[in-house]
């Protein structure tokens, strides 16, 4: 397992990556919508704009001029307040600036050469994006077992010497010099690192073998809401990371018994709008089991909720309140098939919570995550798929991946000492 994490670097997770278009903070929430829609974790950096078109700006200035990361949740939360639902048009073009939660430690700027065992550290101290300079080339071997760098055989003569082969390894080939451009980016989340990981299962075994009990992977502190709250009271719990908050049902034994989750996840593409007015008129519950509009009320509980909008315009005569049914569609929740019976199990497809068992190995739980796109799982009783112990996030995962006797970890060594060690 060392020898995945010590003989990588960030540079490998880079191919084919494309380059970084900053979001400035000066965009609108409704450019907003539709750049998340194409992001990774739900989420994009935001970026203050240059100061002067045209200046070649040091890795310092554009650290500092990182804001923050913007999540589909954030969005739906700030179109959730009075004043936006009011004025739906007003709030669609109002700055990113006014709604990014600003924290200038979700991203860092890293070297192309950074051992990827350091890279993972950064992501467990709370790291969520690594900026990569494209301008760049590393030196040296990335891969232990590697006989090709920038595209020379490194061992195809037998009597070649030691000096003649140190230079090939340390020269970076003149294309891909021309290749890459000067002050050109691209973006790494943690979801890249996991992707690269699960196609290492063999050089970490038997870790990914392991259930997530065993290698300490289950998170017990966990955001939730109780079902029968309002759910615009799941954005005051300011879920970290993972972002999600969990809805529940108390049950007389004190266990907790999950219904759905209120999440950036799956909030990534769905119509914002609905899922704004939604969160700030119905039950936390009501929101995650919605209600289809082509199903009978009388067959349904009465989740129709008069929205404040309507209210307003009949206390100024403006005309007569009208109900408003809210659909998990609408929101892009659909369930597994139109002819799905009405009960609990009604909206057991998009909407429904992704889970795994305490007993789940670590490779499956990855597996599950990469799938489903979704930055976390929520893990629940073996014997009962209902009740809630914790959630396995991207961080957990990170934590367990580098979790290992200290024996097992070599020292770090030189560029120079490891390119050594692969000729010999």
């Amino acid at each position: 397992m060392a020898s995945v994490l010590l003989y990588h670097v960030v540079g490998d997770l880079t191919v084919g990556k494309p380059e970084l278009v900053e979001f400035a903070e000066t965009e609108t929430v409704e450019a907003a919508i539709r750049a998340i829609g194409e992001s990774t974790e739900c989420g994009i950096p935001v970026w203050k704009r240059i100061p002067h078109v045209g200046m070649i700006e040091k890795n310092e200035m554009r650290q500092q001029r990182f804001v923050g990361i913007l999540t589909s949740l954030d969005i739906v939360s700030f179109l959730a307040k009075t004043q936006c639902l009011e004025d739906q048009d007003k709030a669609m073009k109002t700055q990113v600036s006014d709604v990014v939660v600003p924290n200038n430690a979700l991203l860092k700027i890293v070297d192309p050469a950074t051992r990827l065992i350091d890279a993972l550290e950064m992501m467990k101290q709370g790291v969520r994006r690594l900026l990569v300079p494209k301008s760049k080339v590393w030196k040296g071997m990335s891969k232990r077992f590697s006989i090709l760098y920038n595209g020379r055989w490194l061992k195809n003569n037998e009597n070649a010497s030691s000096s003649n082969l140190i230079a090939i390894a340390n020269r970076p080939s003149s294309s891909s010099t021309s290749t890459y451009m000067r002050d050109k980016f691209c973006c790494l989340s943690r979801e890249d690192v996991i992707r690269f990981l699960i196609g290492c299962l063999g050089a970490l075994a038997p870790l990914p073998l392991s259930s997530i009990s065993s290698v300490g992977a289950i998170n017990l502190d966990y955001s939730y809401i109780e079902a029968s709250l309002p759910a615009l009271e799941a954005t005051q719990k300011h879920p970290g990371d993972p972002s999600a908050v969990a809805v529940l049902e108390v049950m007389p034994d004190g266990h907790h018994k999950i219904l759905g989750e209120i999440s950036a996840s799956k909030l990534w593409k769905c119509d914002y709008l609905a899922a704004a007015w939604a969160l700030a008129n119905l039950s936390a519950g009501q929101f995650v089991m919605g209600v289809e509009d082509n199903v009978s009320s009388r067959l349904l509980p009465d989740f129709s909720v008069n929205s404040p909008v309507q209210d307003n315009k009949t206390a100024n005569g403006g005309g007569s309140a009208r109900l408003r049914t809210f659909s998990s569609r609408s929101i892009g929740f659909n369930p597994v098939s139109p002819s799905f019976g009405v009960g609990r199990s009604m909206y057991r497809g998009r909407s429904a919570p992704l889970t795994c068992k305490t007993s789940s190995s670590l490779a499956a739980v990855m597996a599950q995550m990469l799938s489903h796109r979704a930055t976390h799982v929520w893990v629940t009783e073996d014997d009962n798929d209902d009740v809630l112990v914790g959630v396995v996030g991207y961080s957990d995962i990170l934590v367990a991946v580098t979790k290992q006797p200290a024996a097992l970890v070599p020292s770090i060594r030189s560029t120079a000492e490891l390119t050594s060690e692969i000729q010999s």
